[in-house]
């Protein structure tokens, strides 16, 4: 993660508060501006576009196809994305640019695959038993691969660095959808929410298609090492449910809030929970900040000083490897302390101002009821995501499993019990589950600290493993001058 700590640091580096500012805003664009660019989109469409004349279950029609589309998207992503993103790291660390488009190929048809596998079922169901017409039910199987496309390929350029063109293209294609919206309902006089499905669909494969042209002029040779990629599933099968679990972590709570009473069933299809889903949202946005802060302070300081300790390692003293080892963690500790300090000033600030303004918009009663527990559970779930960054560095997957396992599996059993407590606790299963995650991965990194030494220099083999007859353990006989011959396995 080297790629934007130069042009940060000659931000920071003027030490004055508007710089500060303007690192802040940097770093946030590149890492959550395409989420707003679509929000934004979504917002002007809504609001010029005429939504609010077209009937109530329409609209929620389309509201509920638009979260399905990008919440599920992102689960079918997940199971490929670390591990392509470690193949692709590798590829490029070994100077084997062509492995790089046999693993995209292999990405690519494993997400659609699973995509299909999960949306042609719902679309039949959606089609044949909400009796919803085929036009728009096509509509939302084009746009639910469009985004599984987008979030695909975005894991390649944001391995490459060029967060600026991701978000360029997010910004071209979300404009050629309100365009299309626009051209559709004015000129040919279509339905609002066929002609804005339509547009979405549009815009998505716009962005799909300029991600995939920029990856493929980076990457114009492929070696054909589809097997190589395969591979790596099965030496780094962790990753594939640390991703997995940690994507389903996120959204778990709510399909727990689906099973209630308070669920809305739309199409006898879709299901969800307006009042639950609106305040998670808000509460992902109120800390969606410590992504940025994370990026940034691991990009300017952590880094060198992890690879300062590497290289002490390959070739320093044993006084110089401690005490590169102990600056390392020290930088560790103050950057976690940092982004708890930074982020619970940014979320302070921002819940006051939702707090004051969300009630005025509309967005009042249940929601803001619920909405404080979920911005508090929020707060800690995305400090346990920056320290599951840290646990990758240290290559701790075995770590990073059991903190993703365990988050996810409090959050599901906590959000059951939260839905027979009150509203304002309804969140308390959210908060229940990222503070057992963050107990578990603040452990584990003060167990990798301990254990360092052994797991950087006792993790290797001297003799290349086998199958076979094992070695006896008496190596030199003083009377023969030989071994003692084998022992049986």
């Amino acid at each position: 993660m080297a790629g934007i700590g130069v042009r940060l640091n000659k931000i920071y580096g003027k030490n004055t508060i508007f710089s500060s500012l303007v690192g802040f805003g940097y770093s946030a664009v590149i890492s959550v501006a395409p989420m707003f660019i679509v929000i934004i989109t979504l917002m002007l469409m809504q609001k010029l576009l005429g939504f609010d004349k077209v009937g109530y279950a329409s609209r929620e029609l389309f509201s509920c196809t638009v979260l399905y589309v990008c919440m599920f998207s992102l689960l079918a992503e997940a199971p490929f994305n670390a591990v392509l993103s470690r193949y692709m790291s590798d590829a490029i660390y070994q100077e084997q640019f062509g492995d790089i488009m046999s693993c995209y190929y292999v990405g690519l048809a494993g997400s659609i695959a699973l995509g299909c596998l999960m949306g042609i079922p719902f679309c039949i169901h959606e089609h044949l038993v909400g009796r919803v017409e085929l036009t728009f039910v096509f509509g939302t199987f084009v746009g639910f691969i469009a985004m599984i496309l987008v979030f695909y390929t975005m894991t390649y350029l944001s391995i490459c660095k060029d967060y600026k063109k991701i978000s360029l293209f997010f910004t071209i294609g979300m404009a050629v959808a309100f365009g299309t919206a626009y051209v559709l309902i004015n000129f040919f006089h279509k339905t609002v929410i066929y002609s804005m499905l339509a547009a979405l669909d549009v815009g998505f494969l716009v962005t799909a298609s300029l991600q995939m042209a920029v990856v493929r002029s980076y990457f114009k040779e492929n070696s054909g090492n589809y097997g190589d990629v395969l591979q790596y599933f099965k030496k780094y099968w962790q990753l594939i449910l640390i991703n997995t679990l940690y994507t389903v972590g996120l959204y778990i709570h709510n399909f727990v809030f689906w099973t209630t009473d308070y669920r809305m069933t739309v199409a006898d299809s879709f299901v969800c929970m307006q009042p639950y889903d609106m305040a998670t949202c808000i509460a992902m946005f109120t800390n969606i900040s410590s992504t940025a802060i994370i990026t940034s302070r691991i990009e300017m300081h952590f880094h060198d000083r992890y690879k300062a300790y590497s290289e002490a390692v390959i070739g320093g003293r044993r006084m110089d490897i401690e005490s590169a080892k102990t600056r390392m963690f020290s930088q560790l500790s103050q950057e976690l302390m940092n982004l708890v300090r930074i982020q619970f000033i940014l979320s302070v600030v921002i819940f006051l101002l939702c707090s004051i303004f969300l009630p005025q918009l509309g967005f009042g009663g249940m929601v803001m009821r619920i909405y404080p527990c979920l911005a508090a559970g929020y707060f800690i779930l995305f400090i346990v995501y920056a320290t599951i960054l840290f646990l990758y560095y240290f290559n701790d997957l075995q770590g990073a499993l059991y903190t993703t396992a365990t988050f996810t599996a409090v959050i599901l059993l906590g959000s059951m019990v939260a839905t027979h407590l009150p509203q304002i606790w309804f969140g308390a299963g959210v908060v229940a589950g990222a503070l057992a995650g963050w107990c578990v991965a603040y452990s584990r990194l003060r167990w990798i600290e301990k254990n360092l030494d052994i797991h950087v220099f006792c993790e290797g083999s001297i003799l290349k493993k086998g199958k076979g007859r094992k070695p006896s353990y008496c190596v030199f006989n003083r009377y023969t001058g030989v071994g003692t011959g084998q022992d049986k396995l």
